[in-house]
């Protein structure tokens, strides 16, 4: 009987399972970095244990260091939840060689399914030879053979860039998985992602829990996810449960797992199996009515999935995720740092985070603030639920892809069910089309200068109205009000009402609220985010044209191969790359032209807005 577990993971997943393990009465140890040290998950347990640093492979990639925290801290067991080491076998030997339960697949599961190449010719398929690749084979796609959460992974559709696409993926998946391995499969044009989750336990019997559909991928990351995937045939659907139910038995599997595939038509075509936890499973959950953690721990205790239930549970209704990520789609969509003021959802929601409000969002690790999960008697009531909560959400903070994710979930593609891979491809530039709230700058002034009048503000003869400025969606607003006897006044609208928190307007007969939270020079009305400017423009913040400033703090991981001052660049070539929350960022140069500066050094960190280079564009 397990009394005590180590979740060897961070953030939101070990905050999940921290809050099952008590639910079952077992005790909970955490580990954390150095940048984790008051983060959610770290006050949450019952005890936690420093890792020494910040980087992932200084902390949350060493076997060795989790270890030995578990046995120094009591623990019997140790969870990986998702990513970092939880597929990484030689992590589960050394748990169980330490006599310590390892609650996930066998060492010899994983190794032969962790590695994407070795889990293809274990179903009798091949990659591609990287030294092979023909104009013919495009377009191809560069994936990592470890980990998953799209790092490492890139299409490429011209042969010319498929070597400098894998550079940077084998750097990406060295940093994420502390394995560079890379390969080359086949792009199937307008496939779905469509996945079966499987539990396993030790005594033969292997449950496939439905199928979700993870088409909606931004970078070939996950965005929104559902179970069950829609539109599949029974006999396609059966089809994805024989193949999933043999690839588990096929390595013996144990615990809960993904196998994964790309539809196209009524073709399935085998991607992977993911020997773990993912990102996804709450849909999963909220469908059959079962807690996955729960049944990893029970089948890692030697129970037989029989004896909890006579058949695999049923499906019940329809759910939806979506991921909120902290991150800027007019900054190429670039991560985002920063105090976190404030995430809620409305009930009748499920909220999966690792952050509380007030807590720091760091630049390490990923840039996902939380997952929010509808489940609802069809599909398009749970479409309503889950974008009407995302509308509701007061997300205080740093700037997220809440938009996106409510218009992708109102989207008539997605709502018919038509989807694929390629969806954001197709809508991406409509989906992320500024369309901010034309009276939020307004009522943001307003707030601000409630109380005000009762110092001073209005006056006995006609004066000329305030004016305040505020930046929303990338553009300046400027805005004009009066003190009145009568209160704040404004051309166009009749105040209602205005204090520091709540303003109201009428506008054309009909009454709009608009709840304002400011937090220094940050300013929150409903869902726009906005930054109040100071009335008159400072003279001295300038930089010359041409100037790459870092759209996000991070680390220059590399500059281009013999670029210095001096050097003749061309429009849209690649100078250099920026490591932020577990990802390169290209920094390529906006015009052709000649390089007049250049500051990033490899192994520098630098912050939002710091100066990397100068180009100077040729004369037209």
């Amino acid at each position: 009987m397990i009394t005590s577990v180590l979740v060897a993971n961070r953030g939101e997943i070990a905050c999940r399972i921290v809050r099952t393990c008590r639910e079952l009465g077992i005790r909970t140890v955490t580990v954390h970095s150095d940048a984790d040290e008051n983060a959610l998950h770290a006050r949450v347990a019952d005890a936690t244990v420093r890792l020494p640093g910040a980087a992932p492979a200084e902390t949350y990639l060493r076997a060795d260091l989790i270890v030995k925290a578990a046995l120094n801290a009591g623990a019997d067991a140790i969870h990986p939840g998702y990513g970092f080491l939880s597929e990484n076998p030689a992590f589960a030997r050394a748990v169980l060689d330490a006599g310590l339960v390892w609650i996930g697949p066998p060492p010899e599961a994983i190794e032969a399914m962790a590695s994407k190449t070795r889990a293809k010719k274990l179903m009798g398929l091949e990659a591609l030879p990287l030294h092979k690749v023909t104009e013919d084979d495009l377009p191809v796609l560069v994936k990592a053979a470890a980990g998953g959460g799209g790092r490492g992974m890139r299409v490429v559709r011209d042969l010319a860039a498929l070597e400098d696409e894998l550079t940077a993926a084998r750097a990406e998946a060295l940093s994420a998985f502390g394995d560079g391995e890379v390969f080359v499969e086949p792009y199937v044009e307008g496939g779905r992602h469509v996945e079966v989750q499987i539990l396993a336990d030790s005594h033969g019997t292997v449950w496939p829990l439905g199928t979700r559909d993870c088409s909606l991928q931004r970078r070939h990351q996950k965005v929104v996810e559902e179970a069950p995937a829609p539109g599949l045939t029974s006999e396609l659907a059966d089809s994805l449960y024989a193949m999933a139910v043999r690839a588990a038995r096929a390595v013996d599997y144990v615990g809960a797992g993904t196998v994964e595939f790309l539809v196209s038509g009524d073709t399935a075509h085998f991607l992977e199996m993911n020997t773990r936890l993912q990102v996804e499973h709450p849909v999963t959950e909220a469908v059959f009515g079962v807690d996955l953690v729960a049944l990893q721990i029970r089948v890692a205790e030697g129970c037989a999935l029989e004896s909890l239930e006579n058949d695999p549970p049923r499906a019940r209704g329809h759910a939806i995720e979506a991921r909120l990520y902290a991150e800027d789609p007019a900054r190429a969509w670039a991560p985002q740092t920063g105090t976190l003021h404030r995430l809620t959802v409305p009930d009748g929601v499920r909220l999966d985070t690792g952050y509380s409000d007030g807590d720091p969002i760091g630049v390490h690790y990923d840039p996902m603030l939380a997952k929010v999960v509808a489940h609802a008697p069809t599909r398009a009531e749970a479409l309503r639920k889950l974008a009407a909560a995302l509308e509701r959400a007061d997300i205080h903070g740093p700037t997220t892809n809440r938009d996106l994710l409510v218009r992708s979930l109102r989207h008539e593609e997605f709502t018919t069910a038509r989807m694929d891979t390629g969806f954001y491809d197709r809508h991406l530039p409509a989906l992320t089309e500024p369309a901010p709230d034309p009276y939020a700058p307004l009522a943001a002034a307003l707030a601000d200068a409630h109380g005000r009048s009762r110092f001073g503000g209005w006056r006995n003869l006609p004066s000329r109205p305030q004016v305040k400025r505020y930046a929303m969606a990338g553009e300046e607003h400027e805005v004009h009000y009066q003190h009145t006897r009568q209160g704040l006044t404004a051309e166009g609208v009749r105040v209602v009402r205005a204090t520091s928190d709540l303003v109201v307007l009428e506008v054309d007969g009909v009454q709009r609220r608009f709840e304002v939270s400011r937090y220094g020079d940050q300013v929150h009305v409903n869902n726009a985010t906005l930054t109040a400017l100071p009335r008159f423009p400072d003279p001295t913040a300038h930089h010359v044209p041409g100037s790459l400033l870092a759209p996000m703090p991070g680390t220059v991981v590399r500059v281009a191969e013999g670029l210095s001052e001096g050097a003749q660049v061309e429009e849209g070539q690649p100078l250099l790359w920026l490591e932020a929350m577990k990802m390169e960022h290209r920094i390529t140069a906006p015009a052709t032209g000649t390089l007049t500066a250049l500051h990033a050094v490899p192994g520098r960190q630098v912050q939002v807005g710091a100066l990397l280079a100068v180009v100077q564009q040729a004369p037209l």
